[in-house]
């Protein structure tokens, strides 16, 4: 016997994963994991029994419901579904698994569209983060089809717009968690901050690095790695996050110069895997401390002139452009982050799982 559940297999940004309604899972949280870890085939390398990439920007999930705050149309929690851990992780955002929320509140009927676009103002539950997101949709229907492209999705999309409200210190309470603009931990100068995602950033050449390795070479790299998690483990209690042993926040990122015309070069762990390209708001993180005077980027990073700035992120497989406008009254406050992405509905059905795990029954939801 096997439980059927309904979902949308969807891409948001350079993720990709189901989507579940809210109602649909268990109200049980230790439960619910069980059923998220069942859907996607972990614990297992190659999550051969589920629905799971076998890699961490593909064994994603979100849940999404209507919301009953004033001004807020939807909710989504964020799951990070770990590979080889039988382990749920809903301490991050994700703004790429954002992306396509709206779009699959539209198919699902959770919100009405306008025409020609529909902004819809999401929560994340995970961090309570407020986004407008914008989608295009002729007609009052959804479309996927459009000219945007972006770096690490092949072809092109219709456009989806972010407007972040309320990023900075979203995890952590603070943009920069340790009170301070720059550390040190076993010698290596980093910058702490939490725009939207902890990250430590690092410049690359202070670990002996040149930032520009491949995403193969720095998972080969056995001594960088093991550097990396000693600076995290330190990090993580000093910035508000306590024991992070087994948590996939903060990130790291290796800074260099920029080589393709961008702001700055990026190498991103998430946090012990190099990232083949860059999160959303780990990108808006960095994009932040470039512009933090004394933060580690600094000398580094090369900035347009203005109080509105495009960041253009590099990272192994392209770029990823953050628009920041500055405080004109505090140049070290960032007023509002905002990016563009992509989405696409690659399929609908229902995923199976064992009922011995979920019968489908006991501890469900009111339906939403």
């Amino acid at each position: 016997m096997q439980t059927a559940i309904p979902c949308l297999f969807m891409r948001g940004g350079t993720s990709r994963g189901p989507y579940f309604l809210e109602s649909d899972l268990p109200a049980d949280d230790a439960l619910r994991d069980r059923v998220l870890l069942a859907a996607m085939g972990s614990p297992d390398a190659r999550q051969i029994d589920g629905l799971g990439g076998a890699d961490p920007l593909t064994s994603k999930v979100a849940i999404v419901g209507r919301s009953a705050r004033p001004g807020v149309d939807l909710e989504f929690l964020f799951a990070q579904v770990l590979i080889d851990e039988a382990r749920v992780d809903t301490t991050p955002n994700c703004g790429n698994m954002l992306a396509a929320v709206g779009p699959f509140a539209l198919e699902r009927g959770l919100a009405g569209a306008g025409d020609p676009e529909t902004t819809l103002r999401i929560l994340t539950r995970n961090t309570g983060m407020l986004c407008d997101v914008t989608l295009q949709t002729p007609g009052g229907r959804i479309t996927y089809e459009g000219g945007a492209r972006i770096d690490g999705v092949p072809g092109s999309s219709a456009p989806i717009k972010i407007n972040f409200l309320e990023t900075a210190g979203s995890v952590c309470g603070k943009l920069l968690p340790t009170g301070r603009v720059r550390d040190e931990f076993d010698g290596v100068p980093v910058t702490c901050i939490d725009n939207g995602m902890p990250v430590i950033v690092i410049r690359a050449s202070d670990l002996g690095r040149t930032g520009y390795e491949s995403r193969d070479a720095l998972n080969a790299d056995a001594e960088l790695k093991a550097r990396l998690e000693s600076i995290r483990i330190q990090a993580g209690p000093a910035m508000n996050l306590g024991d992070v042993a087994k948590r996939v926040v903060p990130k790291m990122t290796l800074i260099a110069p920029p080589r393709a015309g961008g702001a700055i070069c990026t190498r991103t762990f998430i946090p012990h895997d190099c990232h083949s390209a860059v999160g959303v708001l780990g990108a808006v993180t960095v994009a932040t401390a470039c512009v933090l005077e004394g933060s580690v980027a600094q000398g580094v990073a090369a900035l347009p002139a203005g109080n509105a700035k495009v960041i253009s992120v590099e990272h192994p497989t392209g770029e990823f452009s953050v628009e920041l406008a500055l405080d004109p009254a505090d140049p070290q406050s960032v007023k509002r982050a905002a990016l563009l992405r992509t989405a696409r509905l690659i399929m609908r059905g229902e995923v199976m799982i064992p009922a011995a795990v979920w019968d489908g029954k006991s501890s469900m939801r009111l339906a939403a």
